[in-house]
């Protein structure tokens, strides 16, 4: 290891050289390599190139090297040689197949040696042949300019700082690892350059070793007691470790450090665990993995988050620890506004250390005693609504399938991409579909192959800003590593595709041809991009659901089923019977075999509706993917409603509340703190639950909502309920109590297009028509809006009545969209 061997290593620099052309205009790159070459600061121009891979290209078995940090350079005499070489990219527990508890159990071997994960950026630090010390960054050497210092500089300064505490210099420092042939590997950790979100005090900060790695194509590491014994003689500090001779000992040792996120009296992210593996005909070789803790580390990044967030006038992400966050945001208010340059610094990642320990010290706990309290807390507080289940797939792995199962199991909402028709803004039409069938249901299924990167962030982008509390939950159709995946995949879902004919929405198997087929289906395999929770987007997912493509949908079922329920107890209270779920799959099937075979053109539904009332055929050129006559659908409503503009409301409020006294807006301010105001509004007109006491009212639109089906048949019918006319609503006066609030509103006719069709004002089920805005707590029901008006009507406002009442001043008039919501089930 003394030396490198030339021939390999411009044989490395060739397959680089080779992988980086690839990805220039070529339609068939299966992974993109970027150079950059930097010229080192100090030398008669010499440069070094650094090649970088993306991350999830780290994954694949076919890379020309998985070094994450690699610079390499040509000496005096043209020789190619490696400057600096990292560590082979690691992934944490179950992240990757290699790194599942029964394959690191099978393939490695100790000594495992566990070292505190620092916090920091990480540095490489070697010596050039000139004897000049090369200190870098991940991917730069790094530059210094009048305002800004790199990372690569900064700890430049430090390497200078540490080796002259025990009488050395940076020349010194380089010859030493250039004879060594190895780079240091260090973590640049201080927080008066950079904070990140575990803290670093003055006698704390510094670079940590933690490695030394060969400067060779195949990754070497020297192990845990030469790395200290180095950063010793070189006056670094050095990362902590422990060393178990048996993977038995590590699991329980870091599943013990994990319950509080602590170790050694100090909080941490997590270890990293270097051990060796044996996966190639080579026998064993150096080979690392990472265990990271989710908290106390996961809660510091969010208030982290959220406090830019406040600062910049977003409304804030909050995904986990609610209460405590929030009070948290309060705290951190107060402090700005007590200091505003706060905000500026903590803007440039400064004072996000100090501001959480003051909040800390002032409820005198520990970010792991608030993890414990949360934990017991959390236990009867789980989740019951705003939950989006987002498939991640290609076509042919069954996610349609699994989907329906799911609805006739629990009776969620099923939102297809596939039937909503083209148009420009169809993404942003098909989240506004999710966010409506929110507003009814717990639990919405986006129904959408969600395969790359910007689907997903833009599903999130289009429906935080409308319900910020939305949990999203991925169910994964694993793709990678894609060399060894693909095959199996391909054989399966072609199958499966093929077989079907042209029982499919957008591929019609029996009317193209094989070939075209096969092309379509490659394409969506070779853009697949899987979820990896280290980056945005997905790792604003709560859950991450792994299932295999080539799994029956059966298994994928249970698999998804299972997860959910122990995920959110509250929304899958119990796990179904093999029964249960045998009946959901049979009857998921038959409803999709249905709605395929009825979207084709000519249907008959007179086989499918014996047990549902008179049956309905449309022409040739209508299609019913609802798979149901308007007389059938008419029994499937749930309500039927004047939607009106969330803008004209919000405005609305904000006016009636722009002066009024604490007491008068507690409900208000506490709505829009906790994110209680609707996401959409309307006044229902009549409820099923009302239809036998108001017959008339209900007849009525059932009659209105059946003529024009008829008359204007829509391709889906079920999640994309026709328009029934406009409508106009007047504004009156706002009521509301401790509880929940409501707009007494007047309709009147509608005016322009549709307007023939409410000439006059629309019957109302309801004593008093209304608009819900929104309730104190999930427990209230917006139905209990026509109780608080009951009590208003008899008795009034003030007083010992506790409701509270403000006439909207003018005449507050809203154009209004008359429709209904279809009930969520069996269809």
């Amino acid at each position: 290891m003394a030396t490198q061997d030339p021939s390999q290593v411009a044989q490395l620099v060739c397959d680089l050289e080779e992988a980086r052309k690839q990805d220039k205009g070529s339609k068939k790159r299966s992974y993109t390599c970027k150079k950059s070459t930097f010229t080192v600061e100090g030398t008669k121009g010499v440069t070094v190139d650094s090649w970088k891979f993306m991350d999830w290209d780290y994954r694949r078995p076919d890379l020309p090297t998985y070094a994450r940090g690699l610079f390499t350079t040509r000496r005096k005499d043209n020789t190619p040689e490696i400057a600096v070489r990292g560590y082979d990219k690691f992934f944490n527990v179950n992240e990757t197949s290699d790194t599942e508890w029964r394959n690191i159990e099978n393939k490695t071997r100790g000594p495992y040696e566990l070292s505190v994960k620092e916090n920091g950026c990480i540095i490489f630090i070697s010596g050039m042949e000139d004897g000049k010390l090369l200190v870098c960054s991940k991917h730069s050497t790094g530059v210094r300019s009048d305002t800004n210092v790199s990372h690569a500089k900064a700890g430049e300064g430090w390497v200078e700082r540490h080796v002259s505490t025990v009488g050395k210099s940076s020349k010194d420092l380089a010859r030493t690892l250039r004879e060594m042939n190895v780079t240091a590997v260090g973590e640049l950790c201080d927080d008066s350059f950079e904070e990140h979100v575990l803290a670093y005090d003055e006698a704390a900060a510094g670079i940590y070793i933690h490695g030394l790695n060969y400067n060779q194509p195949e990754f070497a590491t020297m192990s845990g007691d030469k790395v200290h014994e180095f950063a010793d003689a070189w006056g670094f500090k050095k990362a902590k470790y422990v060393t178990y001779d048996d993977i038995e000992s590590v699991k329980e040792f870091l599943e013990g450090c994990a319950e509080t996120g602590t170790w050694d009296n100090r909080e941490t992210e997590g270890f990293v665990v270097r051990c060796q593996i044996s996966d190639r005909d080579s026998g064993y070789r150096d080979w690392f993995f990472k265990y990271k803790f989710e908290e106390p580390y996961l809660m510091y990044r969010q208030w982290r988050e959220c406090t830019k967030a406040v600062i910049s006038g977003k409304l804030p992400k909050i995904r986990k620890h609610e209460k405590i966050t929030e009070e948290y945001l309060q705290f951190a208010r107060r402090e700005f506004i007590r200091d505003p340059k706060l905000t500026q610094e903590y803007n440039h990642n400064h004072g996000i250390i100090s501001l959480r320990e003051k909040f800390l010290k002032e409820r005198g706990l520990k970010g792991s005693d608030i993890i414990a309290m949360q934990e017991d807390d959390h236990k009867g507080k789980e989740t019951t609504n705003n939950v989006v289940i987002a498939p991640v797939a290609s076509l042919g792995c069954g996610k349609t399938t699994v989907a329906l199962a799911l609805v006739h199991l629990f009776g969620w909402a099923h939102i297809q991409n596939d039937n909503i028709p083209k148009q420009k803004a169809k993404p942003k039409k098909f989240a506004f579909e999710i966010t409506k069938a929110l507003a009814m249901h717990p639990v919405v299924i986006a129904d959408r192959n969600n395969h790359q990167r910007r689907e997903r962030k833009q599903l999130m982008e289009d429906i935080f800003p409308v319900i910020p509390d939305t949990q999203f939950v991925a169910l994964h159709y694993v793709h990678e590593p894609k060399p060894e995946l693909l095959p199996s995949i391909k054989e399966v879902t072609r199958k499966r595709v093929l077989d079907r004919g042209d029982n499919h929405q957008t591929i019609r198997a029996g009317t193209k041809s094989r070939e075209e087929i096969i092309g379509i289906m490659d394409g969506f395999l070779a853009r697949f991009e899987g979820i990896n929770v280290d980056r945005d987007p997905d790792m604003h997912f709560q859950h991450v659901i792994g299932l295999d493509v080539c799994a029956s949908s059966r298994q994928n079922l249970e698999t998804v089923v299972a997860a959910l329920h122990a995920a959110y107890p509250r929304l899958v209270p119990n796990m179904p019977s093999p029964d249960d779920l045998d009946a959901a799959l049979d009857a998921a099937i038959a409803d999709y075999e249905v709605k395929e075979d009825l979207s084709k053109g000519y249907q008959n539904v007179n086989s499918m509706d014996k047990k549902n009332g008179p049956a309905y055929a449309p022409q040739a050129s209508q299609t019913w993917t609802s798979g149901m006559a308007p007389a059938t659908l008419a029994r499937k409503i749930e309500y039927f409603s004047i939607s009106v503009p969330p803008s004209d409301i919000t405005s609305t409020l904000h006016a009636l509340f722009a002066n009024a006294s604490p007491e008068t807006a507690r409900l208000y301010h506490q709505l829009v703190n906790s994110r209680r105001i609707q996401p959409a509004f309307h006044v229902t007109l009549i409820h099923r639950a009302a239809k036998k006491d108001h017959a008339a009212v209900w007849d009525r639109f059932a009659k209105q909502y059946i003529d024009v089906l008829t008359a204007a048949p829509v391709p889906d019918a079920v999640n994309n309920p026709p328009n029934l006319g406009r409508a106009q609503v007047r504004l009156e006066r706002l009521v509301w109590d401790r509880r929940i609030m409501a707009f007494v509103v007047r309709i009147l006719p509608g005016e322009g297009e549709g307007a023939d069709q409410v000439a006059e004002a629309l019957p109302c089920a309801n004593a008093i028509p209304h608009i819900t805005v929104g309730t104190a707590s999930q427990d209230v029901k917006p139905k209990e809006s026509n109780d608080l008006l009951q009590r208003w009507h008899e008795f009034g406002s003030g007083g010992e009545t506790g409701i509270f009442e403000a006439e909207v001043p003018g005449v507050k008039l809203v154009d209004g969209s008359v429709g209904l919501a279809m009930m969520r089930g069996q269809y």
